[in-house]
């Protein structure tokens, strides 16, 4: 049945607004892969072609009145591409870690939107019953790289057991299909698999492909004994207690044997807050269905 081409336009100003929200226009495909219903890239173009409250410029579409985001995106672009190259050599590094399964770099970065905050972001998944000993081994390589001038961040870690993501909002099902996978594709694709949730907030956007760089399980016949158990019970415990005390401990952040989810700067309520602002100032009503995860 042809799609109701008037129903495009909210979804697309949904789509659009979320990526004001980081001062980040759109190609015709990515506007197509996020947007919020089902359609066809000739179905959204025949929209966009009479769309008013959208404009375009070199291939970006924008929110009308927002075209100076094309030359913040190029120009973010270029800053972004050699720390993109780096944080791909490091991701594949962190795939041959003891007990890391799957690699993929995620935030500003894996969408070449560098701004202020260098950072490179990555979510690891791990055998079940070493998260903690796989984190260890990131941060201790993480110091390395810092020595180089690199900042890589593992804020999301989480076992091959607790690849569903707790949250069924917007916001998650954007950086799970936002992120680049660069080791262990065929775990990436199951944890595609395990968020089936997605389809409902984002239809069209399947998973990406990736080179096909394996894990390599270096060492972990060391630590798979008591010495492993006792290992990561210690550094889970002593971590959790540190964590507990941090700063931003709570609503974003979530510490257990499976997961570790260190989000104490609370981006997911800030970005939250920001699109129910300007959707509401474009005259939609809050959007019933859509994951909202602010508190009144």
């Amino acid at each position: 049945m042809p799609l109701d081409i008037s129903l495009l336009k909210p979804a697309v100003l949904k789509t659009l607004v979320y990526s004001d929200i980081f001062d980040y226009p759109l190609r015709l495909d990515e506007l197509h892969r996020y947007l919020t219903i089902s359609a066809s890239v000739e179905e959204l173009t025949e929209y966009l072609d009479r769309a008013d409250c959208v404009e375009s410029r070199d291939g970006y579409y924008f929110l009308a009145g927002r075209s100076e985001l094309v030359d913040i995106r190029k120009q973010r672009e270029t800053v972004s591409r050699k720390a993109f190259i780096r944080a791909m050599f490091y991701g594949r590094i962190l795939g041959s870690l003891p007990f890391v399964r799957m690699v993929a770099l995620t935030g500003s970065l894996a969408m070449l939107n560098l701004s202020k905050n260098p950072d490179m972001d990555f979510m690891l998944v791990t055998a079940h019953g070493h998260v903690w000993t796989a984190r260890a081994f990131a941060i201790l390589f993480g110091k390395i790289t810092h020595l180089f001038g690199d900042t890589i961040c593992p804020n999301l870690i989480i076992s091959e057991r607790a690849l569903e993501w707790p949250l069924h909002d917007l916001y998650s099902a954007r950086e799970l299909c936002q992120m680049i996978p660069v080791t262990g594709h065929d775990l990436y694709l199951h944890l595609f698999a395990a968020n089936t949730w997605t389809k409902s907030l984002l239809p069209n956007a399947n998973p990406k492909t990736c080179q096909g760089h394996k894990t390599l399980n270096r060492g972990e016949f060391i630590l798979r004994g008591t010495l492993g158990r006792e290992f990561e019970t210690w550094e889970m415990t002593r971590k959790i207690a540190r964590f507990s005390k941090q700063a931003g401990f709570g609503a974003e952040t979530i510490f257990t044997a499976d997961v570790c989810q260190g989000n104490f700067h609370h981006h997911r309520k800030w970005t939250d807050e920001i699109y129910q602002e300007r959707l509401f100032a474009l005259g939609f009503p809050l959007p019933l269905g859509e994951g909202r995860v602010r508190e009144k």
